[in-house]
């Protein structure tokens, strides 16, 4: 649920200002999806479920002829090896027409290796004249998860209980498969498996540094959820430490440890990130990230004080349109002077500020809000005019963030299924 930050992004706004307004768009469509799940992690692929509930039709089903085995190049005269079949005979049939039964055999495409005897997951689509899909191996506790997902309910506390289990389990297709879950499911039911989180675990695998960063996300935002004032000091360490590794996903680093802090915790963030104007750029977006986080999904630091913290930014020009957004949704009207002064002052390191700060007037309820764009337009009238044509309907203020994306940030580029790396053994029974 996060877009791939550009780093080319400053180069492209000194020789085109009005790019930003450009991409600002993908950037808008990825804080949309923000809402709708867990708020700072990256499904890598479609679920196993969702896979399901796509397809006609999903078996079970060993393989019991394999194609003829030959090395490339060497195919039998006249069989291209694309050609090439295999027999796999129905074990259970998860979902499909009446047709489908158990102890049928279906011949499948197959470029694979497994022996004669490996079980498999297959879909297929059409179900007048079923297209099998490519047949996924399944290990013996595989076939079980597998089987189990049809029957598990669409959402709530009882399906994530499940796939919980799963989180860094051995078999990397089911630690897949339950993160991408966990990545899909909004927040806010998260929060209703509180109290069946596994809290030491959490602590060890964000400790672990092999926990992959995407993963490191996930378990900062349920030990948020789960944890206690005794996991702050560790956190807080984290977060001052110098080690890139130990303060990787920063985002939900400074989430967690400002859910457990509550306001306390907010000076540390302030002057680290915010105010330190020699903080990498990185740590900052990440920081007003965490911030927007606690504004629009939980009440533990109150709105005033949030909005309190990322006025700081004002005082970094190069760096305001970060939070302008947020300062207008939160309908923060006191700035507008600031944000009117940014606007003169402008330069070619600030130079996207004034989108930002049109946007703020165009939303801001004030009799004279209107009489300052009229006042900036004669100073630049593109940026009034671009305003307008990028953001036209509706609120007149773009998501937070959307005004550029996160340069550099460390967001790390989606891993296949097969290529996860689970850190631990959850050791999860499938009953």
């Amino acid at each position: 649920m996060r877009f791939e930050p550009s780093t080319s992004f400053a180069r492209c706004r000194r020789a085109a200002p009005w790019a930003a307004g450009l991409l600002a768009i993908g950037a808008v469509l990825a804080m949309v999806r923000l809402g709708a799940a867990c708020p700072f992690c990256s499904a890598v692929s479609k679920t196993l479920s969702e896979e399901m509930r796509d397809a006609d039709a999903t078996i079970i089903a060993k393989l019991v002829k394999a194609p003829p085995t030959t090395e490339p190049g060497k195919e039998p005269a006249g069989v291209p090896a694309e050609t090439q079949k295999a027999d796999f005979r129905i074990l259970e049939v998860l979902k499909g027409p009446k047709s489908l039964a158990a102890e049928q055999v279906v011949t499948i495409l197959y470029f694979g290796q497994e022996p004669v005897g490996q079980e498999f997951v297959i879909a297929g689509t059409d179900p007048k004249q079923l297209l099998w899909g490519t047949p996924v191996p399944l290990s013996p506790r595989a076939r079980q998860y597998v089987a189990r997902l049809p029957k598990l309910p669409e959402s709530g506390r009882d399906r994530l209980a499940f796939f919980q289990d799963f989180l860094e389990d051995s078999d990397a297709l089911l630690a897949a498969d339950s993160y991408d879950e966990f990545a899909k499911t909004p927040y806010s039911e998260v929060l209703a498996i509180k109290d069946l989180m596994p809290h030491d675990k959490l602590v060890s695998w964000i400790g672990n540094p092999d926990t992959a960063t995407s993963r490191r996300r996930l378990y900062l935002t349920m030990l948020g959820i789960c944890g206690s004032k005794g996991d702050v000091p560790t956190l807080e360490k984290m977060i001052k430490s110098d080690d890139r590794q130990m303060r990787s996903a920063l985002d939900a680093l400074v989430a967690c440890y400002l859910t457990l802090t509550g306001p306390d915790g907010l000076t540390l963030i302030e002057d680290l990130f915010l105010k330190n104007k020699k903080a990498e750029y990185t740590d900052t977006y990440s920081a007003i990230m965490a911030l927007r986080f606690l504004g629009q999904e939980t009440t533990v630091i109150e709105k005033p004080r949030l909005t309190a913290a990322l006025r700081t930014m004002l005082d970094r020009p190069q760096l305001a349109d970060l939070v302008i957004p947020d300062l207008a949704r939160w309908q923060d009207w006191t700035v507008m002077g600031k944000l009117v002064e940014l606007f003169k002052t402008a330069n070619e390191e600030s130079i996207w500020v004034r989108v930002p700060v049109v946007n703020y007037l165009r939303a801001c309820p004030l009799p004279e809000a209107k009489a300052q764009i009229e006042e900036l337009k004669k100073i630049d009238p593109e940026a009034v005019k671009r305003a307008n044509q990028f953001f036209p309907i509706g609120a007149a203020t773009p998501p937070a963030g959307s005004q550029r994306p996160a340069k550099g940030a460390d967001v790390p580029p989606p891993t296949p299924k097969t290529e996860a790396k689970p850190t631990a053994n959850a050791g999860a029974s499938l009953p």
